[in-house]
């Protein structure tokens, strides 16, 4: 990660005394990807990993990321 540019930003709590600066828009994307694998493990196959073979398991994983992205951004209308 650090060959293309990304570096770790974890927020303190705010009871620390010293509070690292952690800018808004780096910090909304990172609890974006936190709650995208938060959403895929709901998927049973993925969560107990019960593909064995990885690229199985890569395929279930795409298949419930297209899933997931569909629901999000399906019409209302």
């Amino acid at each position: 990660m650090r060959q293309a540019g990304g570096e770790a930003h974890i927020p303190t709590c705010r009871d620390r005394k010293v509070q690292r600066s952690v800018a808004p828009a780096l910090y909304r994307q990172r609890n974006l990807v936190e709650r995208f694998f938060c959403k895929l493990k709901h998927f049973r196959r993925i969560a107990t990993r019960f593909d064995k073979l990885a690229r199985n398991f890569l395929s279930a994983v795409a298949l419930a990321s297209a899933r997931l992205w569909t629901r999000a951004n399906e019409s209302t209308t």
